[in-house]
């Protein structure tokens, strides 16, 4: 159940969906005797300040809080540093 701000230095409580964004992702969980993988759905939200800026993704190696690609794009441009 999501009740929080996915990005960890925010952590606002969610009270309202109108405000921010909902990410869902299948998500693959433990493998069956049969060989069969079960994957399992998860949900993210992101307040309305974070959602502006950041987004959530998925890779091999997981769900992961990332930046926007405008802003990525932005910072760049800027020449300012993005902290992983």
């Amino acid at each position: 159940m999501v009740s929080n701000c996915a990005n960890p230095k925010c952590g606002k409580p969610l009270h309202y969906l109108r405000d921010g964004r909902i990410f869902v992702f299948d998500v693959p969980d433990k493998v069956q005797a049969n060989g069969k993988r079960l994957r399992r759905v998860e949900h993210f939200w992101l307040c309305g300040a974070c959602s502006q800026t950041m987004a959530m993704t998925q890779s091999t190696e997981g769900v992961e809080l990332t930046l926007r690609p405008r802003m990525r794009a932005a910072m760049s441009m800027t020449g300012t540093a993005i902290a992983s």
